[in-house]
């Protein structure tokens, strides 16, 4: 589409709060509607192909590395585009929700390289925490973000501030909130457009530029779309071609068997690649959860470790290494504890799991606390010393392989009674929590997001479906850690945590993820009198 074909209008059906009308401006919404117009339909297709794809692996097609795409990862000679400023350096990053204004100033201020603002796991996608994320990055930006508590606390921005990062919403979220041709819009054209439109011009003039986590890929052609998005919202506002840049979360199964497609696919837009866990697992017994070889067990036993998570991140290091780019490693999610000696044992597990990342050859790692931010910077200071990356270790010694991914048998085993526990207790209390509109939840010692409530429910659904827990003892502890949950939060919606955790655990099908319909139903504010 051309950038002066007029858009079509996009229609606001939530009701206006608080300085929102500082980020809903007509250009702002016209600027969204020309990505929507652009790009939506394709987008359609790319998740009716997901659907596809998914039917095909469930009966019985071989998952392996694309032979159509062959010629990509032989050829040795292309490179994704050098780091941008503010990204050249990566040791250390944190993660976190963008609508919580104190967590915003605490993640810029805690000595990490790179924030990331996430509108994705760690954000329930209110209407409220969707404007109120862009208003804190804008204000963030300007450098207008401090504020005062009632208690009288004073929260300050620090000179030199970590780089700021906007993870959206991955491709297969809507926001109902915005309509166009009467369709609710793609979540993550919402939360790119918005930001892009607002801060891509201030990110440039303070010397970084508009920068972004890219979620729940699960192929190169989604890359392409992505891609194809930051090249029409460059064009729109005048701003140099390849100044957006991309981080890719590899976080689905078939994803990972093509991390040099989707750098080659972003490669003018590329900064590297990162390797999660809990979304990994996610997609891994989504894919292939009906099958007994694949059968997982208590997940706090599946490591980073595991031989097919190892063969994950190693190949993860090679591809980005050969090619330039940064490898960023999984999330570091332990809260310090007053308990002086429970928190040397969290510091220890922490420091142990950055060790291997250093040691494996990524360039950086993630954490979600600012209390982890000195143990994983002194592990990295350690292996990097004064330069900024390990791009020098290009890891020839692995071998990239479709069984080595796939050799999950090798860990596999019936649950515990505990482990069965902990996931319904963890379930229940996400699904509240997120119901009430948090997204980021202190649990049992963890800072935990969107993520680990979709390894534990599907986790639940497959032990179920393998019969190696019963049905009748999973119902059992599901009414007991309700009542646990009723008696520590008497507020919480104890029914509709109930009805969550039925459809999206219990059901005979597993539904992909349990934030569409639980977002539509639930976090969807209509205010029927707006224009």
């Amino acid at each position: 589409m051309p950038p002066s074909a007029p858009p079509r209008s996009l229609r606001v059906l939530a009701a206006a709060g608080e300085r929102h009308d500082e980020i809903l401006t007509p250009e702002a919404l016209d600027f969204v509607a020309r990505l929507v117009d652009a790009f939506a339909p394709r987008r359609g297709w790319l998740l009716k192909e997901r659907r596809r794809r998914a039917i095909r692996l469930a009966t019985g097609t071989p998952l392996d590395f694309p032979l159509t795409t062959s010629a990509v990862r032989s050829d040795a000679s292309w490179r994704v585009a050098p780091p941008a400023p503010g990204l050249t350096d990566r040791r250390v990053e944190i993660t976190g929700p963008p609508a919580d204004r104190r967590m915003a100033v605490n993640a810029l201020n805690s000595g990490a390289r790179v924030w990331m603002a996430d509108f994705e796991d760690a954000t329930a996608p209110t209407w409220e925490n969707v404007i109120g994320g862009q208003l804190v990055l804008l204000d963030a930006i300007e450098r207008r973000i401090d504020f005062t508590t009632p208690e009288g606390k004073e929260y300050r921005l620090r000179e030199n501030p970590a780089t700021i990062v906007v993870r959206p919403r991955g491709w297969h979220l809507e926001e109902h909130h915005l309509l166009f041709d009467g369709r609710p819009v793609p979540a993550s054209l919402v939360d790119f457009g918005l930001y892009f439109f607002h801060c891509a011009r201030r990110q440039i003039d303070a010397g970084h530029g508009p920068y972004f986590y890219l979620p729940k890929l699960e192929n190169a052609y989604e890359a392409r779309l992505w891609n194809d998005v930051f090249l029409l919202a460059q064009e729109l506002l005048g701003i140099p071609r390849g100044t957006v840049r991309a981080t890719v979360l590899i976080e689905t199964i078939t994803a990972a068997f093509e991390m040099e497609e989707i750098l080659h696919e972003l490669r003018e837009h590329s900064s590297g690649l990162n390797a999660g866990r809990w979304d990994y697992l996610f997609s891994l017994i989504k894919t292939f959860g009906h099958r007994t070889d694949f059968l997982l067990p208590d997940r706090a036993k599946v490591t980073m470790t595991a031989p097919f998570m190892r063969a994950y991140t190693d190949l993860l290091v090679r591809t980005c290494h050969k090619r330039g780019a940064h490898a960023i490693g999984g999330m570091a999610a332990q809260v310090p504890s007053k308990d002086q000696e429970a928190n040397a044992t969290a510091l220890a597990k922490v420091r142990l799991d950055k060790e291997r990342e250093a040691e494996d050859g990524f360039d950086g790692s993630w954490v979600a606390h600012p209390g982890l931010v000195p143990t994983c910077r002194e592990v990295f200071d350690g292996v990097l010393g004064d330069r900024p990356d390990q791009l020098h270790r290009t890891r020839e010694d692995v071998e990239a392989t479709a069984a080595g991914l796939l050799s999950v048998r090798r860990i596999s085993g019936p649950p515990s009674e505990e482990g069965v526990r902990t996931n319904i207790a963890v379930t229940l209390r996400y699904f509240d929590a997120w119901l009430r509109g948090q997204g980021a939840v202190a649990l049992y010692g963890l800072m935990e997001d969107a993520a680990t409530a979709e390894i534990a429910r599907v986790q639940i659904w497959q032990w179920l479906r393998h019969r190696v827990v019963e049905r009748d003892t999973v119902l059992r502890i599901l009414e007991e850690e309700l009542a646990s949950l009723g008696a520590e939060f008497p507020w919480a919606a104890l029914d509709e945590v109930r009805d969550l955790f039925t459809e999206t655990t219990l059901a005979t099908e597993l539904p992909s993820f349990f934030t569409p319909s639980a977002y539509e139903r639930h976090l969807v504010r209509i205010a029927e009198d707006r224009s």
